[in-house]
């Protein structure tokens, strides 16, 4: 349909013409964002000018740019460049924090989805045995906290929780702890942990960054509870040895599917790295 300018369109056409349903169209008039030129007294029918129903198109494009309707006003009600400006530049700024926190959620979700697969795959094929890979550096934030073999409590960690929260900071990726030593971790004698995750945002103030080493490392997964993990240390120990490679003290466990995820202990998959040279 033609729009012609000196004709007054009643709701149905007017609906047919922009696209929108006229429940819509007596929302707008209702809110006062498009009001029609003129309405019967008689009948109650309300018409439109083909000025009015051309500042339908300038709603939908700015309900695309994720404008709400009470903010449009100021644009159908042809307020100043300047304020319209201004309201462009808010709409960006609010736009672009609400995008970091799709982006860190997006992040967070495929990063768990990708610990879950990965688990998966190493039960599937029981890839148990000891091996070694290289990894590129990597930086983490992380926690120094006593540490008394209650795995549970030092992963759904409360006090990091809070830690992260107080510095205004996200997570992401495998909780990860680390021991100073691997050889008091295997023999049941670490007192100490430093708990690590990859962070979204800078670590700032006095948010510790640890950070990861490129290099080799032996690995070995871990299939079942922890409360017997000390036997995979030991696999991995006489690993290293029989293969002379000298280990640099610490190590790390990587939680693939633990108590995040399940509740059933055998379903458990660790990952335990050690930093090796030959």
């Amino acid at each position: 349909m033609k729009i012609e300018d000196d004709k007054m369109y009643l709701i149905g056409e007017a609906s047919k013409i922009c696209k929108i349903s006229k429940k819509t169209l007596r929302y707008y008039s209702d809110t006062g964002v498009v009001l029609p030129d003129k309405i019967d007294e008689e009948t109650g029918y309300r018409y439109y000018s083909k000025e009015t129903l051309l500042n339908v198109p300038v709603l939908k494009y700015y309900k695309q740019m994720g404008f709400k309707l009470n903010e449009m006003k100021d644009v159908i009600s042809g307020d100043t460049k300047s304020r319209i400006r201004e309201k462009l530049a808010d709409k960006s700024r609010e736009l672009e924090s609400l995008r970091e926190e799709l982006d860190n959620s997006y992040k967070a979700t495929r990063e768990w989805h990708e610990l879950i697969k990965e688990a998966q795959y190493v039960v599937d094929h029981q890839v148990d045995k000891p091996s070694y890979k290289y990894l590129n550096e990597k930086k983490y934030c992380y926690l120094e906290q006593k540490f008394n073999y209650n795995y549970m409590e030092s992963i759904i960690n409360i006090e990091w929780v809070e830690h992260l929260e107080k510095h205004d900071n996200e997570i992401s990726g495998a909780v990860i702890l680390m021991f100073d030593s691997y050889l008091d971790k295997m023999n049941g004698e670490s007192d100490y942990v430093k708990i690590m995750q990859t962070p979204l945002k800078p670590c700032k103030g006095l948010l510790k960054k640890h950070t990861m080493s490129s290099g080799l490392y032996a690995n070995i997964y871990h299939i079942g509870p922890h409360k017997n993990i000390d036997e995979s240390y030991k696999k991995l120990h006489n690993w290293i040895n029989n293969k002379g490679y000298r280990p640099l003290g610490r190590s790390y466990e990587r939680y693939l599917v633990d108590y995040w995820t399940t509740r059933n202990s055998n379903e458990f998959v660790t990952e335990i790295l050690i930093p090796i040279h030959k």
